[in-house]
């Protein structure tokens, strides 16, 4: 979808949702409806104009990258001026409450006249353009799925550079260097190694730990490639591993597939959670699963949907998701195992190919 075609569809969710003029301060959002990718940015929207605000600093970048927009140059409050213009073309202005914080809300505030000022600014009933980035064009398809594939080479490639007694922090250095060579323009979080007792900690970043002598190794690690993210998670193992450890493999592995098999349009978030979270009550681990099943992913590392207990919305086609069921035994190990998946018009396609059988190493 061009740019131009995103704003488009963002002016008809406005129009459904009586918003008649909207600011868009969220980067990512900024960046998805016009293509500008600074990190100082205000877009104002309303059914015929677009206006994009920045500072100095972006005066040639913003002009080459913009479209869809005109673009201004704000010469003290890049924010300030946005709510300015607005109040000129405008009686009231929306905004996203998900992304917009106190502070935020009061310098726009200040921004317009006094006798407006209280009732100017809006919050949205919902995130319309997150809505809509929601569902990937067939571009954004092809640029995740080559990310994912790069993620794929750099597990490959680091596969040989694991063993034991060796610090987690020289693992995901290697990993990013090779991330980087490969032609990842960065990586899409901080690099999870977490190994033996530490691959019980979800968010285990790398630390100088030196991997054990026998247990597992998470390895949880994305890329970002023109500015859209992968992400994926294997936990290998070096050494020898106990029944339990080998058991709870298998049970994470099969949970994992269970969840990617529900993955497809007209399943409820819920219901993708379900499909794993079962696998692992059926073990007895269910217990051991702290977090939700998987996260959509996009210009950022976590966007909706959110697969989670409960949560109704239904997958269609273009939603990209993760899958990444996992059990956290606090002071022994953990494991979990992490596919990106795009739902399409018939089930799904994986995107993360590596092998998700047991690697000893």
């Amino acid at each position: 979808m061009s740019d131009a075609g995103r704003l488009n569809a963002l002016r008809a969710l406005m129009a459904k949702d009586s918003v008649k003029a909207l600011l868009v301060t969220h980067l990512p959002d900024v960046r998805w409806l016009c293509g500008f990718t600074g990190s100082n940015a205000a877009l104002a929207v309303t059914p015929k104009n677009a206006v994009l605000f920045t500072d100095g600093r972006y005066t040639t970048q913003a002009r080459q990258e913009t479209r869809g927009a005109r673009v201004a140059i704000a010469k003290k409050s890049a924010l300030k001026e946005a709510c300015a213009l607005l109040e000129q073309m405008a009686k009231r202005a929306s905004y996203d409450p998900g992304h917009t914080t106190v502070a935020d809300l009061a310098m726009m505030r200040s921004a317009v006249s006094a006798k407006v000022r209280r009732s100017f600014f809006v919050a949205l009933q919902r995130p319309l353009v997150g809505e809509l980035r929601m569902i990937k064009d067939a571009g954004e398809l092809r640029l995740m799925e080559k990310a994912a594939a790069i993620g794929d080479k750099v597990f490959s490639a680091l596969l040989s550079h694991i063993e034991s007694g060796v610090a987690e922090t020289e693992i995901a250095a290697t990993l990013e260097f090779f991330a980087r060579s490969m032609g990842a323009e960065g990586m899409s979080f901080d690099t999870i190694v977490a190994s033996g007792e530490r691959s019980a900690l979800p968010h285990g970043k790398a630390s100088a730990r030196k991997t054990p002598r026998n247990g597992f190794i998470t390895l949880d690690f994305g890329v970002i490639l023109n500015g859209y993210c992968s992400d994926m998670t294997r936990t290998v193992c070096v050494g020898k591993l106990s029944r339990q450890e080998r058991a709870a493999y298998e049970a994470v592995l099969e949970a994992q597939q269970a969840g990617v098999a529900a993955v497809k349009p007209g399943a409820t978030c819920g219901e993708v959670d379900e499909a794993a979270r079962s696998v692992l009550r059926k073990a007895r681990l269910a217990k051991y699963f702290t977090h939700s099943t998987g996260h959509g992913v996009g210009l950022e590392i976590h966007e909706a949907p959110l697969l989670a207990a409960g949560k109704k919305l239904e997958l269609k086609p273009g939603m990209v998701v993760t899958v990444e069921p996992g059990v956290y035994l606090a002071g022994k190990f953990g494991i979990r195992i992490e596919d990106m998946v795009a739902v399409t018009q018939r089930g799904n396609k994986v995107l993360t190919n590596s092998t998700k059988a047991l690697i000893e190493l």
